[in-house]
């Protein structure tokens, strides 16, 4: 996924031998990033995802103090996700595009 400010790439397993083998990434041992996604209604990503949170959700949507309503959880390999809706109007503007 290409975007004007970041790539993010998603490959599978096999890609790890192309850079020094299996122990370059292993599963359930990031624990100091959060992935980030920008959605237009946060609640209702909430609605649809919810009953599949369940165990692996860290926060119910909240308005942040900067301005964003954040949903927070942790994916299968136990890395936070972050997905946000900007709410005030300076969060607004700053993701206008």
């Amino acid at each position: 996924m290409k975007t004007p400010a970041a790539t993010l790439a998603i490959g599978s397993t096999r890609t790890l031998h192309l850079f020094g083998g299996d122990h370059i990434a292993r599963p359930a041992e990031n624990r100091t990033a959060i992935i980030e996604f920008l959605t237009d209604d946060v609640d209702r990503e909430f609605e649809r995802l919810k009953k599949d949170l369940s165990s692996d959700l860290i926060q119910e949507p909240t308005v942040m103090p900067w301005g964003n309503k954040s949903l927070l959880f942790r994916d299968p390999d136990g890395n936070l996700v972050n997905f946000f809706t900007p709410v005030s109007k300076e969060a607004v503007e700053k993701f206008r595009a």
